[in-house]
């Protein structure tokens, strides 16, 4: 589904008119036709592509989400984490959690 599709099905599926759309958002009803229609897709489809290239998700150039402010090696680290093989996950992921338990207990006796 392209984002116009999308732009035209969650409306529907919310049973949100256009105008309502555009007064919640903010965006004029002649911008959010453009969108529908595929016309208004360029900054969308360059901050796909720019992820893409520096490797990045979306929400990092869009300020927006989750993943709006990690840096590129947190999220390479994780990327590598992923693909370890057998008991290794589970010893990185108990190390972490220990030191995230401990920082908590420091701060709450602070």
């Amino acid at each position: 589904m392209t984002f116009g599709q999308k732009m035209r099905f969650c409306p529907k599926e919310k049973k949100l008119p256009q105008a309502e759309l555009a007064k919640q958002s903010g965006i004029d009803g002649d911008i959010i036709e453009k969108y529908e229609r595929n016309e208004n897709s360029h900054l969308i489809e360059m901050a796909f592509k720019n992820a893409k290239v520096f490797d990045v998700p979306v929400d990092y150039f869009l300020g927006e989400g989750k993943h709006s402010t990690y840096d590129n090696d947190f999220l390479k680290r994780i990327e590598e984490i992923q693909v370890l093989r057998g008991n290794t996950t589970s010893v990185l992921f108990n190390l972490i959690d220990t030191y995230i338990r401990d920082v908590k207990a420091r701060l709450a006796y602070k």
